[in-house]
């Protein structure tokens, strides 16, 4: 099968410059970084650069958004997987009803969350130069949005899917806070994991933060 040569072109660019961004990074920390200095890095012109991307941030923001469309696209089926684990017929009415029912999930690792951590082991170097001190605090949060409508979202529809309609007795703190406390715990994780050399393997170290923010759900959902 032939491939076109302007495609294989533009591939090895991207990656020359996302590499030469990343070990620059490294050398020099985010905020010091200029355009020029990526380009010449990479060993392409400044025009090459601006051909695929708008500035330095543009650069982080399509290695992100191509990440997490993969990391999307291998999820997705092993959350439905997890959801079709739960018996709908229980019917839970309330947050207590609804930890009974989801104690079972204390006793494994849901595969999601194994591949949540595989992603960011695929990916360290990047993540790792981005969430550390030498990157940059943007990124730090535009992640921790990103994550949180991702946490809100995947908590309603885990409500909605074993009960049909939202659960009594939601709260502010609940539908508000509890999204941003899993993302924190989450990030600061990630964080911590790759800058120690990822001293726990993938799964071992996604059953640690998983027991960890499922203990934080149950203690947050008893708060007045």
């Amino acid at each position: 099968m032939s491939h076109n040569p302007d495609d294989l072109r533009v591939r090895r660019t991207r990656k020359l410059l996302r590499d030469a961004l990343i070990e620059l990074i490294e050398e020099r920390g985010f905020d010091a970084l200029t355009v020029g200095e990526i380009a010449q890095r990479a060993m392409v012109s400044r025009a090459a650069f601006y051909r695929y991307y708008q500035d330095k941030y543009d650069l982080v923001e399509k290695i992100f958004e191509d990440a997490i469309q993969t990391l999307t696209r291998e999820i997705e089926p092993l959350r439905r997987d997890v959801f079709a684990s739960f018996d709908a017929a229980h019917q839970p009415t309330s947050w207590a009803e609804l930890f009974k029912l989801a104690e079972v999930m204390e006793e494994f690792t849901p595969e999601p969350w194994v591949k949540l951590f595989e992603h960011f082991e695929e990916y360290e170097r990047f993540y790792r130069v981005m969430l550390g001190k030498k990157g940059s605090s943007w990124f730090s949060l535009k992640m921790r949005e990103y994550l949180t409508e991702i946490a809100s979202e995947r908590l309603q529809a885990f409500i909605y899917y074993v009960n049909g309609k939202r659960v009594s007795g939601q709260r502010p703190l609940i539908e508000g806070l509890l999204p941003t406390l899993i993302t924190a715990q989450l990030v600061d994780s990630i964080t911590w994991w790759l800058e120690s050399g990822r001293p726990y393997p993938a799964r071992q170290i996604a059953t640690y933060c998983f027991r960890l923010i499922f203990a934080t759900i149950k203690e947050v959902s008893n708060w007045e």
